[in-house]
């Protein structure tokens, strides 16, 4: 792990319970981990969802802050710490006619597979500027209601071919647990990985991403396919235990006489 320079995460069900607020020891661990090796987060989620589940419990310092990379979206958008707020680097909008398309393949796909539901909480269609997210149970859906509904990815599968049959000029893919990301074609979370790895002037081999869904098809799949290395999580409590020992092993290097 000498070459190791970023630590990336997904967010739900990698860091927090699905639309959770973080768990206190690990908001402490990332703390910790932004001593020793910048962060990113890259999931679905928007800005102010990373701000409501990760940011608002974070105890930081400005140098801290400055380590830590944002990119909500699925790595359609990147944000650095800047000037005391957070900036906008890059953002892959969709166009209003595209927005318009997705909207209609989405309702109309739902709909006909039997998978618009009637019970909810909040909205099945979010317009995310540069992603529109379907989730089945709404955006703000309990947890517990969010698991039950697809344990074994069925139902996500079958939205997400046929959406993806109406949109092949589209990048369509599962999100989280009852949700269907679409953004346009190629950007997706190997594609936030790459501008990263630019920006920073960094190889593969300097970034460690950790996620919940690296099996093909999962939104977290792009990064191991384009050769980063993983660690895969099922629950934020697995990671927590990854990070702290990850920790441990850097605070150790440091230490090690040159």
């Amino acid at each position: 792990m000498n070459d190791l320079r970023v630590v990336a995460f997904d967010l739900d069900d990698t860091l927090a319970v699905s639309k959770s607020q973080i768990d206190g020891r690990m908001a402490e661990l990332l703390g910790h981990l932004l001593t020793e090796v910048d962060v990113l987060i890259i999931s679905g989620g928007r800005l102010e969802q990373f701000e409501a589940q990760v940011l608002a419990h974070l105890d930081l310092t400005e140098e801290q802050r400055g380590r830590l990379h944002l990119m909500p979206t699925c790595g359609t958008r990147y944000y650095r710490w800047r000037d005391g707020d957070w900036r906008q680097v890059y953002a892959e909008d969709l166009s209003a006619a595209d927005k318009a398309r997705v909207i209609a393949a989405l309702t109309e796909s739902a709909q006909a597979l039997d998978l618009w539901e009637s019970k909810t909480w909040g909205d099945i269609i979010e317009d995310r500027g540069s992603q529109i997210t379907f989730s089945a149970l709404g955006q703000s859906a309990p947890p517990a209601e969010k698991y039950g509904w697809d344990p074994d990815g069925s139902k996500k599968k079958r939205l997400r071919e046929a959406v993806a049959a109406k949109l092949p000029d589209l990048e369509v893919r599962g999100g989280g647990s009852t949700s269907i990301d679409v953004t346009r074609k190629g950007v997706d979370k190997a594609y936030g990985m790459r501008k990263l790895l630019e920006c920073l002037d960094l190889k593969i081999d300097n970034v460690l991403f950790v996620g919940d869904r690296l099996d093909v098809g999962g939104n977290d799949y792009p990064v191991k396919a384009m050769g980063c290395r993983c660690v895969a999580v099922t629950r934020w409590e697995e990671t927590a235990d990854y990070v702290e020992a990850l920790v441990d092993d850097l605070v150790k290097q440091r230490a090690e006489p040159a």
